[in-house]
């Protein structure tokens, strides 16, 4: 199993919310929504999609990383814990409003 990140910047349309994600306009890998937040758990590995899981993550919360926000998502299969980085075309306010 390979441990190399595989940079993936590709257009989906999000199974969530049915937002069409165009490829990230930065050059940077686009792994979740860009309206609502959601990922899907496809990989092992950055851009492997070799997870045999392939059910929604939720996002749970964020944190600052030095100058990057970081989004946490929980798969709601198998209950796995990722970390992405935050996109400047985030909606970030979804975390926020969920938390109030």
């Amino acid at each position: 199993m390979s441990q190399k990140f595989i940079k993936r910047n590709e257009s989906f349309v999000c199974q969530n919310c049915g937002f069409f994600n165009t490829e990230d306009k930065n050059g940077s890998c686009r792994n979740h929504c860009a309206e609502c937040l959601y990922s899907m758990h496809l990989d092992i590995y950055p851009g492997d999609r070799k997870s045999y899981c392939k059910s929604l993550m939720k996002p749970m919360y964020m944190e600052m990383k030095g100058d990057n926000i970081v989004i946490y998502h929980k798969c709601i299969s198998c209950k796995i814990l990722k970390k992405n980085k935050a996109s400047r075309e985030d909606n970030l306010s979804i975390l926020y409003e969920e938390k109030k």
